[in-house]
């Protein structure tokens, strides 16, 4: 049987305020770009910053891993998109891709991966309840 994949896209404005002086996003930019991707993938799949809040819990990105293939530029309108990669551990990984739609070319691919920490910040080593009943709800358990 094949594994459920769960996957969002979301097209992006570069804006001239993350651009420098040659009209190139500049690359701490991008991290924002991925953010944008989380909290629509939370919206789509009901795994919002919100859900977190009310059950207690934090979730930082704790590893944040970047290939950049080719400069997005002032102007351009390019898609990220996140996929939630399955894990039986206590964290959250996900895979990005930023591309052109318009011949798929890629500019950018990354992962990042969050962990749970409760709300007087101690490192949970199990995932929370709600996680679990999120990824069951999901058909990912």
């Amino acid at each position: 049987m094949a594994e459920k994949v769960l996957s969002v896209e979301k097209q992006l404005d570069i804006r001239f305020s993350e651009v420098d002086m040659m009209g190139v996003v500049w690359h701490g930019a991008y991290a924002t770009y991925l953010e944008d991707a989380r909290e629509a993938f939370g919206a789509r799949y009901g795994l919002s910053y919100t859900k977190y809040i009310v059950e207690y819990t934090f979730a930082p990105v704790v590893d944040l891993r970047l290939s950049y293939k080719k400069p997005l530029r002032y102007g351009m309108k390019p898609v990220v998109r996140i996929t939630y990669r399955p894990t039986d551990a206590a964290k959250i990984v996900f895979d990005y891709v930023i591309f052109n739609p318009a011949d798929g070319e890629v500019f950018l691919t990354g992962t990042s991966v969050q962990v749970f920490m409760d709300k007087d910040y101690k490192l949970l080593w199990e995932s929370p309840a709600f996680y679990t009943q999120w990824k069951q709800e999901m058909g990912l358990l």
